[in-house]
């Protein structure tokens, strides 16, 4: 249904540092960034694999309010390895990783808040090994 999503953030070279470390461990890198000029407004960064952004960051005036997004994870160990490189990278505790059967029984998920406070998690919906 989502093609890809994107929100401006308060400081872009500091949420550009915090997600190049935190998705890298998902298996996500930085896919492209288009400057200023070229967009007619802030900077963008995309993320993805294969050569396809699909989570954009925005130099701009940040969101009111917070958003939810959740990142898939190949396997449990992508969570947890995801929620430590978060927090080493300045992010705050929302919920450290563990299965939430209340969503599903496989459901493992880890969730932090970002620089900008917006609720990030890393989800493996094939957690039933744990």
């Amino acid at each position: 249904m989502i093609d890809h999503i994107g929100f401006p953030v308060s400081d872009y070279q500091r949420s550009l540092a915090f997600y190049t470390k935190v998705l890298r461990v998902l298996g996500y890198g930085l896919v492209m960034e288009v400057d200023a000029e070229t967009s007619g407004g802030g900077a963008h960064a995309g993320f993805g694999r294969d050569g396809r952004p699909q989570f954009w960051i925005t130099e701009g005036e940040p969101i009111v309010g917070r958003l939810h997004v959740a990142f898939a994870a190949a396997d449990p160990e992508a969570v947890d390895d995801f929620y430590a490189a978060a927090m080493a990278a300045g992010a705050t505790d929302n919920g450290p990783p563990g299965l939430r059967p209340h969503y599903h029984p496989n459901y493992y998920g880890a969730f932090v808040f970002d620089l900008d406070g917006h609720n990030i998690e890393a989800v493996c919906h094939e957690a039933g090994l744990r």
